[in-house]
């Protein structure tokens, strides 16, 4: 049993012995493992520093090269400099000496001036001062009737140049804002899509276009014009509502009562929205701020309403332009009359539904809606049933009468103003020794060209007032015109 007990510890020994060997055949061997990495590893390092070094030198001649290349620019432009330097200086000595000569010159001219007036005094036997007063005793003398008719020829003059300077500013301000006109009556044409939509939109035995009428207070023709709805109605609003609706039902296709109802009222939130948004751009294009909402609304149905064929919005939008350049002219208030003359006619939004005139209907609104009592004045004021007292109360009434009398602004007078302007240059070729007539500033001048040898100076102002007094005998025309008769002479000689 000790035997086996000592075989027992031997046998343990030796194991112990031969694991303490591997492990140190292990760690030997993962020892030169680790000294060969490392050695590895080292020489890697090695060629690592060797190229960052050779790069940094070869770096280091680049920038070296470009050190030299920038010297060598610097010291190109130093030279050039100190060249240019060089040269003003040689340039402001040239000038000193031109200025130093310019000098003497000026001081050799005022002892020869000084001298020819001594010699001038001894002469005459008078002193500077004693001549100029002798001189001026004998002008005023002799023109002092002369100086009279010229003072007063002047403050006509100025009465003349403040009426003509008046009518520019008038006429420049028109000619600028001359816009598009549109032409509206009351009525409203749809071109159909087929004949079967016609029937569609009757309806069987009209109960469509009954349902059409009682729904937009339009009266709808459908066999008037072939091919073509025509909506009729005083109201601007309902025709636009009501050529809205149809338009979407003849799109959608689907056409009862029921439907037509739903679709009426979906075409006047529309309008609305419509209406809403064209007051405020025009208040917006003008350059205005601050007008109420309810004010706006009203300004935008006027974009669907019409006098004589000119669209009223755009007809106040124009005129707040006008105001606008006339008040600032004058020295008005530009706000206030801008104001004041795009909702001018404001009243006209309301006049089928409130009794009386549009402008006291207008000056009440604006009243209501607590704006500037000025604003307020000069929309009541401008017509003529009210005096004017205010500045801004003027411009409106004179853009109001610019904006409706303008060529093409309304029917009336696009029809007209052709003939007229023929008219002028008609009367006006209708006298003997003239060459050429021309109308301008939209027949507010007739401007006549006369040949100088039929027609002398005191025969044109004569004949500038025949032409005047034709004019106003066989015409009819709103505010004044300039008769402007030119006679130019013109001397031509040839040196050989």
């Amino acid at each position: 049993m000790i035997e086996g007990l000592i075989a027992a510890v031997v046998g343990v020994l030796f194991g112990v012995g031969g694991t303490i060997t591997y492990e140190r055949r292990r760690l030997l061997a993962g020892k030169s493992k680790a000294e060969k990495e490392i050695a590895a590893a080292e020489r890697k390092a090695s060629d690592i520093v060797l190229k960052a070094k050779d790069e940094a030198l070869e770096l280091e001649n680049d920038r070296r090269k470009e050190w030299k290349k920038t010297e060598s620019r610097l010291a190109d432009r130093e030279a050039a400099l100190v060249t240019k330097l060089d040269e003003l200086d040689k340039r402001s000595e040239k000038l000193r000496k031109q200025e130093d000569e310019v000098e003497e010159l000026k001081q050799e001219i005022r002892e020869i001036r000084t001298r020819q007036q001594d010699k001038l005094e001894k002469i005459a036997g008078l002193k500077k001062a004693e001549a100029k007063d002798k001189l001026m005793q004998m002008t005023e003398h002799d023109i002092k009737n002369d100086l009279v008719g010229l003072v007063s020829k002047l403050q006509k003059d100025a009465v003349d140049d403040a009426e003509e300077r008046a009518q520019t500013i008038l006429v420049s301000a028109m000619e600028r804002m001359a816009s598009e006109v549109t032409a509206e009556r009351t009525v409203t044409a749809i071109k159909l899509t087929d004949d079967e939509m016609k029937g569609r939109i009757i309806g069987k035995e009209g109960r469509n276009i009954q349902a059409l009428q009682r729904a937009t207070g339009v009266d709808i023709l459908v066999d008037d014009t072939p091919g073509m709805i025509v909506l009729s109605s005083f109201d601007p609003i309902r025709r636009q509502v009501a050529r809205l609706a149809l338009e979407m039902l003849m799109k959608d296709g689907r056409i009862h009562p029921g439907r037509i109802e739903e679709v009426v009222a979906k075409a006047e939130k529309q309008i609305e929205k419509e209406i809403i948004r064209a007051g405020e751009d025009a208040a917006r294009e003008v350059g205005v701020a601050g007008i109420p909402k309810d004010m706006l609304q009203l300004l935008g149905e006027l974009k669907f309403r019409t006098s004589y064929g000119q669209n009223v919005l755009l007809h106040s939008t124009e005129m707040a332009h006008m105001a606008g350049l006339i008040a600032a002219e004058i020295g008005a208030d530009v706000r206030i009359t801008k104001i004041a003359t795009l909702l001018h006619d404001v009243g006209k939004a309301v006049t089928h539904k409130v009794e009386g005139k549009h402008h006291h209907i207008g000056a009440e609104l604006a009243r209501k809606a607590g704006m500037d009592e000025r604003i307020v004045h000069a929309i009541e004021a401008h017509h003529d049933d009210i005096e004017a007292t205010t500045p801004e109360a003027l411009v409106v009434r004179v853009c109001d009468a610019l904006s409706a009398a303008r060529p093409g602004a309304r029917n009336i007078s696009a029809e007209n103003f052709v003939e007229r302007m023929r008219d002028l240059e008609n009367i006006a070729t209708s006298f003997q020794g003239i060459d050429k007539a021309y109308a301008i500033s939209a027949g507010r001048e007739i401007r006549v060209i006369v040949s100088p040898k039929a027609v002398d100076d005191l025969s044109a102002i004569k004949l500038a007032r025949d032409i005047a007094t034709k004019i106003e005998s066989t015409m009819q025309y709103p505010g004044t015109i300039k008769v402007n008769v030119i006679r130019e002479t013109r001397a031509i000689e040839f040196a050989k």
